[in-house]
């Protein structure tokens, strides 16, 4: 079996050698002296073919490829540089591909074998490793959880001649380690630590793969660190590339965070695009698990003249939004961000209906955020609706007191009410109700509130007494 033969860096023809000699039961050290000392001596049984990525010995590069399975020659779009510099690399594509496909990776693939080095590195503790030690071997310890996070922690003190040691290695599959679950953090702290030239080289080899990349579960946070640290007009190309993409990485569950951070990043002018796609899809976006996350990011970082418009279209359906499991948290971040103006309008929309809305699951997460952020009038105006009487003859307030959700509003009110006329009729109205609510779960989380409230006060009292006297 494969899964039982020690991998030979960077020795192709070694680990061929290997190959034959399970296949025929012949020790595999004799195989490898044989390959070594460039024996021609053929065994009884034909070989099997080599392990996928691995050319075999006297091929040439091109006949090598010939026998590389479709998979390893593309994954999630991304064309696989063959052959690979070893064969961990080989058997981490051929893994990543069927995960992508959705099939179970081959046994073989599966069962990652590692060099003599990378085993030593990770039994002996005590040893204390370089980067130069590990030459040769930088992308087979990238796409290991230990060598990945060793290589890592090296970069960020290394000298420069190291770090070009590392790039040197990875770049001929720095694609594959993009989307590779410990490779992918390498290649981030690359981004992070490397020369300004390195890093723009690194980007180049994205060009034309960032819309997979950036589908992809770890290839997304590669495309996020390069936005990052690469210079304006390679963050404009690379970005160009979602270009009739855009909603659909919206939508997906990686996707989401390349845009957010392209709208984070990205100067304006070359983001146009993207905000042009969200002309009448506002609503649609704002009440979409991942798109309420971009149109937020979109609020809080572009410039008026982008979002007027965006913003006008959100008004037009704030009352459906704030009742939305996702929309109310985009109405939450204009009502904490927003200019005044927006936040008037949309508290505009809840006036007059505080006492539905703040018994609403998602709907009186907003009306705690117009209490909170709204200015001193608006504040008022909300708690005097829940004061008045209904011409039915109930009571809003105690309605509130009652409630799941709307408890939580009329607690916000009790923490932010400034007029202190106001405050003493609230404080007095729920003492009146305080017997009648008790015996309710939510009642009882405003009872605790409002002793915690008069205990506070009668501390201050207590001090104030201590200096006059």
């Amino acid at each position: 079996m494969l899964r039982n033969i020690p991998y030979y860096a960077n020795n192709p023809a070694a680990a061929a050698a290997a190959v034959a000699a399970a296949a025929i039961n012949v020790p595999v050290s004799a195989a490898t002296a044989a390959a070594a000392a460039g024996a021609t001596t053929a065994p009884h049984h034909p070989p099997p073919p080599p392990p996928p990525g691995v050319i075999p010995p006297g091929a040439t590069a091109a006949q090598g490829n010939n026998g590389v399975p479709p998979q390893l020659r593309t994954r999630a779009g991304i064309p696989v540089h063959e052959p690979l510099g070893n064969p961990v690399a080989a058997a981490a594509a051929v893994a990543a591909a069927a995960a992508l496909s959705g099939t179970p990776p081959p046994p073989d693939a599966a069962h990652i074998i590692r060099s003599p080095l990378l085993e030593e590195f990770r039994s002996n503790k005590n040893k204390k490793y370089e980067l130069k030690d590990i030459v040769d071997h930088v992308v087979e310890f990238s796409g290991d959880q230990h060598g990945s996070r060793f290589i890592q922690q090296k970069l960020e003190t290394a000298n420069s001649d190291d770090k070009q040691l590392v790039f040197d290695e990875i770049l001929p599959n720095c694609l594959q380690l993009m989307t590779d679950v410990f490779g992918n953090y390498v290649i981030q702290k690359l981004f992070e630590h490397g020369s300004q030239a390195q890093k723009t080289v690194l980007a180049k080899q994205m060009e034309g793969h960032i819309l997979s990349l950036s589908l992809q579960m770890y290839g997304c946070r590669v495309v996020q660190k390069a936005l990052e640290h690469v210079l304006t007009d390679q963050q404009a190309t690379m970005i160009r590339e979602l270009d009739g993409s855009v909603l659909k990485c919206v939508k997906d569950q990686n996707g989401n965070h390349v845009v957010q951070k392209a709208i984070e990043r990205v100067p304006a002018q070359h983001i146009q695009f993207i905000i042009d796609t969200f002309h009448g899809q506002v609503y649609h976006l704002a009440t979409h698990p991942y798109g309420c996350r971009v149109i937020q990011r979109m609020f809080e970082h572009c410039p008026e003249e982008q979002t007027e418009r965006l913003l006008e279209e959100l008004h037009r359906c704030t009352s459906q939004l704030v009742q939305d499991q996702y929309g109310n948290y985009v109405v939450q971040h204009i009502l904490e961000h927003g200019k005044d103006e927006d936040k008037q309008l949309i508290i505009g929309k809840i006036r007059g209906h505080v006492l539905q809305l703040s018994k609403h699951k998602f709907a009186s997460n907003v009306v705690e955020k117009c209490v909170a952020y709204g200015n001193a009038d608006d504040r008022r105006a909300l708690i005097e609706e829940v004061l008045q009487t209904r011409p039915d003859g109930s009571y809003p307030l105690l309605t509130l007191m009652k409630d799941q959700y709307a408890n939580y509003v009329l607690q916000k009110m009790l923490d932010v009410v400034d007029d202190g006329e106001q405050r003493d009729l609230l404080v007095s109205k729920i003492r009146m109700y305080l017997h009648s609510v008790r015996k309710y779960t939510y009642g009882k989380h405003l009872t605790q509130s409002m002793y915690h409230d008069l205990f506070l006060y009668r501390c201050l009292w207590t001090i104030m007494m201590m200096y006059v006297y």
